[in-house]
């Protein structure tokens, strides 16, 4: 019988995980199927509960189950507990963990062209759930600046606050950014703007970016958003969010079988299914 392992969310069809994990089984030639299943808040602790009655080996949660999981998990480790959200569950010996591969996720695709965030002077657009997940994971690799800007100062300021790392860190409006963009050297895009049907916005100008700067978007689908098109027009290097999808996906395999997967092939999975071209 095939080990069960899903995805739950509300809404789920957009997912591009079942195919991505589903490949990765097939090419380690496991007994093992990943299953997409759409859940209400209401149906979340009914659900975690069946998926572990039926021994599925770990399961991943997304939008916006993210948070309401936590109380129906036996147990969540430090980085996920700290960060309050949760996005991979693992089914140790009938224990399920929570863990969040978001932020590593980020890390671990920004590492391939930026080897040392703690060389860089960082900042991070945007204080939501996935901008606290990234913020709390390259804090603790304790870069020269982390400052974060987003629309509401006092969300920012208190993302700031909630960190347990230590960072040097401060909370700036989008106008106080944009003024001081030439200041860094990596900037990461966490907000929803540029996709649909936002897609023609950006969160800020970027017509003072330094050449050398490094521009990152999170979002992926489109491929490249309007910032990014505009950071690469500016010299900017860029990179959008597939890296992190991959990188968090094959974050949560690992932890799943114990093996680390071919990420190259998890990209041109995904890059496929965007309709962009694989390297």
């Amino acid at each position: 019988m095939k080990k069960l392992y899903a995805v739950l969310g509300d809404p789920i069809g957009h997912s591009m995980s079942p195919v991505m994990l589903n490949d990765l089984f097939s090419f380690y030639q496991m007994d093992a199927h990943y299953l997409p299943f759409q859940v209400k808040a209401e149906d979340l602790g009914s659900a975690v509960k069946g998926l572990k009655a039926l021994g599925a080996g770990g399961f991943n949660i997304t939008i916006p189950h993210k948070s309401k999981i936590i109380p129906f998990l036996d147990g969540v480790d430090e980085l996920a507990a700290s960060i309050g959200a949760v996005n991979t569950v693992v089914n140790e010996g009938g224990s399920l963990i929570g863990y969040n591969t978001d932020g590593p996720g980020f890390l671990k695709g920004i590492n391939t062209i930026v080897p040392r965030v703690s060389e860089q002077r960082i900042l991070l657009i945007g204080a939501g759930g996935a901008a606290r997940a990234i913020y709390f994971t390259i804090a603790k690799e304790k870069p020269i600046v982390l400052d974060i800007a987003n629309r509401t100062l006092e969300t920012a300021a208190k993302l700031i606050e909630d960190c347990p790392y230590d960072s040097l860190s401060r909370a700036l409006t989008l106008n106080e950014a944009t003024e001081n963009i030439r200041e860094y050297d990596l900037i990461i895009q966490t907000t929803m703007i540029g996709m649909s049907p936002k897609m023609a916005e950006q969160p800020l100008n970027l017509g003072n970016l330094r050449k050398q700067s490094i521009v990152c978007d999170i979002i992926y689908n489109p491929l490249e958003t309007q910032f990014l098109h505009a950071a690469a027009l500016n010299g900017a290097r860029i990179q959008n969010g597939v890296d992190m999808f991959v990188h968090q996906g094959a974050l949560a395999f690992e932890k799943w079988t114990g093996i680390f997967p071919d990420v190259q092939r998890m990209r041109n999975n995904v890059l496929v299914q965007l309709g962009g071209n694989p390297c």
